[in-house]
């Protein structure tokens, strides 16, 4: 077990306490540090204050409800965040909502793939890149060792998936990727999850793209197959 692993610090925000209690125990025997919250009225205060690596987020909480603190969270940081859900029709309600979480992952689940979401998210965000050192494209910059993306020389700040989204994108322009291969890309391994959810990360990435600049229409979606970064 190493010793970045172990010092990294996962705030559970679930209202079941043996559901939270369960995922603390595998969490811990992963090696990492957890803090457990039961209600969404202290949440935000939790989060401030422990300044989390990852957040696994429950939707149904007393008090603040996930999607709602998922979207306040979104304001003013990019850290991962895997929510909880009880059916997988509730995934096309987080999509609609735009909420910016980072993965999906529905109950009942399995412990040992709730723990390979974390790892291979929280790898993502530790990796070392073989990559050139900027990657650009029209007023695009994209730094992946410093982990930077600058629109008209301002930073654009983005989640995990959303940044290595728009690094594989733009490191081959004009190569259609189906949404299973950036599913795989971005997440280490395939997860039979809802592939929809690398919909929800376009989005916003294409958002906020918009919002950086008006003129910015780069990534390109290829009816029934996938997207692409046009040049």
């Amino acid at each position: 077990m190493s010793e970045t692993i172990a010092k990294q610090h996962i705030l559970v925000i679930e209202d079941e306490v043996k559901i939270a209690e369960l995922i603390e125990k595998y969490l811990y025997l992963e090696g990492f540090k957890t803090s457990l919250i039961h209600d969404g009225t202290c949440a935000l205060d939790a989060v401030n204050e422990l300044n989390p690596d990852l957040i696994i987020l429950d939707i149904m909480l007393p008090g603040t409800n996930g999607i709602e603190l998922c979207s306040k969270i979104r304001q003013y940081s990019d850290v991962p965040i895997i929510m909880l859900t009880a059916r997988v029709e509730e995934i096309d309600h987080l999509i609609g909502f735009d909420v910016g979480a980072d993965d999906y992952v529905t109950k009942p689940f399995k412990p040992k793939e709730l723990m390979a979401r974390v790892k291979a998210i929280l790898k993502r965000r530790r990796m070392p890149t073989t990559a050139p050192n900027t990657l650009k494209a029209g007023n695009i910059i994209v730094d992946p060792s410093e982990y930077k993306v600058l629109v008209n020389n301002a930073e654009l700040k983005l989640t995990i998936n959303e940044f290595s989204l728009l690094k594989i994108l733009i490191a081959s322009p004009n190569k259609v990727f189906s949404r299973q291969d950036l599913l795989t890309m971005t997440q280490g391994k395939y997860f039979e999850s809802y592939e929809r959810s690398i919909d929800s990360h376009i989005k916003n990435l294409r958002k906020k793209l918009t919002q950086a600049d008006p003129n910015s229409h780069y990534i390109e979606s290829i009816y029934g197959v996938g997207y692409k970064f046009k040049t």
